[in-house]
């Protein structure tokens, strides 16, 4: 009784297409995972490196009617821009919003400002800041 083998010989029959799709696909996962660390570098340098304006809210006070809001601001040099900030009322709805421009001049501003609001207002959120 004799048993026959259903391996195929070495060397004489070529690849496997198993094989070659196996290679295909970690070439093309390689590729697409260099092109994603770029994409993500690439948005990194840009909000860290491109930000030419940050800031914070240091404290604030309500009344009826506003809200003061204590900015903290830093820029670059020459650079104008204004910050956005907004007020909310408890339930979350907002009550105000406005935009707050600063000069060229200062790397630092430090200022109250005063956001108008609809009724009281129980936050102060800065939303963002951009250059003009």
């Amino acid at each position: 009784m004799s048993t026959s083998s259903t391996r195929l010989p070495e060397g004489r029959y070529s690849r496997s297409s198993d094989e070659r799709a196996d290679r295909t696909l970690k070439i093309v996962g390689a590729v697409l995972s260099v092109l994603m660390l770029g994409l993500i570098g690439w948005f990194g340098y840009h909000y860290v490196a491109q930000n030419e304006i940050s800031a914070e809210v240091i404290g604030f006070d309500t009344s009826e009617d506003s809200v003061k809001v204590h900015l903290e601001v830093h820029k670059d040099a020459g650079v104008a821009g204004y910050c956005t900030v907004r007020s909310q009322s408890e339930d979350g709805t907002e009550v105000g919003r406005a935009d707050f421009r600063f000069g060229e001049d200062a790397t630092r501003v430090d200022e109250v400002v005063t956001l108008r609001t609809t009724s009281q207002g129980t936050s102060a959120e800065l939303v963002g800041c951009h250059t003009n």
